[in-house]
């Protein structure tokens, strides 16, 4: 089993904390999510994975190589981000010709991703996860489970619309419809194959988790759940779970307060008096006396002297 995992994107919906932090390095209780998706990958038996940068693309590099992670690890730099075709085809490059998982970087799922890539049809171009997740239901299959669009709705026979999970097993025939260079967008590719007769494949997912981590709301949403120990299948991934969840040398003055769904880095400082609920501060970071804070997140290295609520400090 070989991974691409998609991870050049500019995390946009996440700044200003994507500012400083490439949002594959986004910390999930202290953990960056790029390291909680390779030891999935390892766990469900992939052997090499390769991962595309743009933005801060020295920081994932530097990541990468801080540690052995049990499988074989490359990467596929975009100077120019090359859209989610123009990255795929360059990963694909470096994986050869093999069928391989696709992911994005931005999720976080408690899917099982061998059982998702041995479900690949091999007659498919791509076999799409897809499920349901309103308002976001916008692919459409067919009774035998075939894609037949996406968007607006085909004329031919369909099912209800399901979304796409951003995780998928492509077949190496998809790379020769990815163009030889330059911005590529994988959604035209997808339709255009679909309006040439290719099959893209689809596998319907029930009973997981999944989150997008593109949004503060969100990000908030998946501390908040793992926290409450909501989702026991990723429980492995991480020490163990508490709520707060202290960092290594975290500090937490005994008249600080914390009232749920707080996650400090390590070497994070809670002075006297400071309260807090639903917030993740991530690491060094110093939080004044008296300070409270309620659904905010605090970047690494900040000090935090006013109170607030729903914001991000960085």
């Amino acid at each position: 089993m070989k991974a691409a995992i998609l991870a050049a994107g500019l995390g946009t919906r996440l700044r200003p904390l994507t500012e400083h932090c490439p949002k594959a390095l986004i910390p999930v209780l202290n953990q960056p999510l790029l390291g909680v998706l390779l030891s999935q990958l390892r766990a469900a038996g992939c052997t090499r994975v390769a991962v595309n940068t743009h933005h801060l693309a020295g920081r994932v590099r530097e990541f990468l190589a801080s540690q052995a992670w049990g499988l074989e690890v490359a990467v596929s730099h975009e100077p120019e981000i090359l859209g989610t075709g123009g990255g795929l085809r360059g990963l694909g490059e470096l994986l050869g010709e093999e069928t391989f998982l696709v992911i994005n970087a931005d999720i976080l799922t408690d899917l099982d991703l061998a059982t998702v890539f041995r479900l690949h049809q091999e007659e498919a171009l791509a076999t799409l996860v897809l499920h349901h997740r309103p308002p976001y239901n916008n692919v459409w299959i067919d009774e035998t489970g075939a894609v037949v669009g996406i968007g607006a709705p085909p004329a031919r026979p369909f099912r209800p619309p399901l979304a796409y999970t951003g995780i998928q097993v492509v077949s190496p025939r998809m790379l020769g419809r990815l163009g030889k260079n330059g911005y590529c967008d994988l959604v035209s590719v997808w339709r255009e194959a679909i309006s040439a007769g290719e099959i893209l494949g689809s596998i319907l997912a029930t009973g997981h988790f999944w989150q997008d981590l593109g949004t503060a709301p969100a990000y908030l949403e998946v501390h908040r759940l793992l926290l409450a120990g909501a989702v026991p299948r990723l429980a492995a991934f991480f020490p163990p779970i508490a709520d707060p969840f202290l960092g290594t040398g975290a500090i937490l003055e005994e008249s600080a307060v914390c009232d749920g769904n707080v996650c400090l880095g390590r070497e994070v400082y809670v002075g006297p008096g400071a309260r807090l609920e639903n917030t993740v501060v991530w690491d060094q970071a110093r939080i004044g006396s008296g300070v409270a804070l309620k659904d905010c997140i605090v970047g690494a290295g900040v000090e935090v002297r006013t109170s607030g609520q729903g914001k991000i400090f960085i």
